[in-house]
């Protein structure tokens, strides 16, 4: 695993993760002055508000079973950076591939995302790979991955999410991650209800699959490459963050769940028990609703915050989970709180940690043995 020490890693943590004007401007200079490495690419691109991860994850594993090169570009991580930029099933030298964009990338002022984008698109070309499976940021239409031109766009599915960005209703964000779709784009849906949208924005082509992970990625890649393939390979598909059970006993799960829709995906696919909830959320999720839909599990919920600038306060978020839970703690540093939920569940009880990705990037240092529960569609 890389360290912030790397000089390279240090810089892209230090750059703003959110642009002061949405746009692609920034990246297309940027990708000009790099000789432009997406032009080359043959992509699927995947987009929507759960699942993308785990989309683009299984579909890499298909398309490396196939004897595809393949190049896939995720976020946001668990463990490191490097779990972002993957090349046949590895994960690659982040460090030296931000060191060959740095220059530029500071030369046009680009954000986090953008400079890394730039940097595992540069990596693909580089590495020749035969396909390129990027995942989507934010939305689609000013996301900076749109610079693809992808033969096939995947949309997983739609909720309301950064809607001060997107759209204040399900149908506009559609609509602006449908954005990416170029014209003739073969599009798989996994919510028939956008079957027209995709239409609309120029596809030439639409499937509906089953609105799971591995349907969707199988779709993509029998798209992509214009031949079934065998769904075998996505039994080994283990994606960090998405329902991993740590350790062998007592019973903890940890799931990134981070919206009301992936709270909803992970309430049915976790086992009965009293659970524990340890939680962060971010300030501009459904917290409330969030709250409400995980009060299903348990009786007993610790509030803490990850150390994302976004992250509600730990004694806000206490207070508003008293409305739903009857037993609620304070425990602002995360692995305090990990280590109170783990008292509180004790030997035979059940543990659930939860509410953001960010929030297992702290506890990653302590999370110890983790195993895959099942496929999620929360990351």
């Amino acid at each position: 695993m890389r360290s912030a020490a790397d000089p390279n890693i240090a810089w892209l943590e230090s750059l703003s993760p959110w642009p002061e004007e949405f746009g692609l401007g920034r990246m297309r200079e940027l990708l000009r002055r790099l000789g432009s490495p997406e032009r080359g690419l043959r992509a699927i691109h995947v987009v929507g508000t759960n699942g993308k991860t785990t989309t683009a994850r299984s579909a890499e594993a298909l398309l490396l079973a196939e004897g595809v090169r393949v190049g896939v570009y995720t976020s946001p991580h668990v463990l490191s950076w490097g779990e972002r930029v993957r090349i046949d099933g590895s994960e690659a030298d982040v460090e030296a591939a931000l060191g060959r964009v740095r220059a530029e990338a500071e030369a046009v002022g680009a954000t986090q995302f953008e400079a890394l984008t730039a940097a595992a698109l540069a990596e693909f070309a580089a590495a020749e790979v035969q396909a390129a499976v990027v995942e989507a940021g934010l939305g689609g239409r000013h996301d900076a991955t749109n610079v693809l031109g992808a033969r096939v766009v995947v949309l997983t599915n739609v909720a309301l999410e950064h809607t001060e960005v997107l759209g204040s209703t399900r149908e506009e964000i559609a609509v602006e991650k449908l954005a990416v779709v170029s014209p003739g784009a073969l599009v798989v849906i996994g919510e028939p209800e956008w079957g027209q949208a995709a239409r609309d924005a120029g596809a030439g082509g639409v499937t509906v699959v089953a609105a799971s992970s591995a349907a969707l990625a199988h779709a993509a890649v029998e798209s992509f490459l214009g031949r079934t393939v065998d769904l075998a390979p996505l039994e080994e598909v283990h994606v960090p963050g998405r329902l991993e059970r740590v350790g062998e006993a007592p019973l903890e799960i940890w799931d990134g769940a981070h919206n009301l829709a992936g709270v909803g995906y992970l309430l049915t696919r976790v086992p009965r028990a009293d659970w524990v909830v340890v939680a962060s959320i971010l300030a501009d999720k459904d917290v409330a609703g969030m709250l409400a839909a995980l009060s299903a599990l348990g009786e007993t919920f610790v509030a803490t915050a990850s150390s994302s600038p976004r992250a509600l306060p730990a004694a806000e978020l206490a207070a508003l989970a008293q409305r739903f839970f009857d037993s609620v703690e304070v425990v602002p540093e995360p692995a305090e709180a990990l280590a109170r939920g783990r008292e509180l569940a004790g030997e035979d009880g059940a543990l659930l940690v939860t509410g953001s990705l960010y929030l297992l990037v702290d506890l990653a240092s302590v999370r110890g043995s983790c195993l895959p529960w099942q496929a999620s569609a929360s990351g």
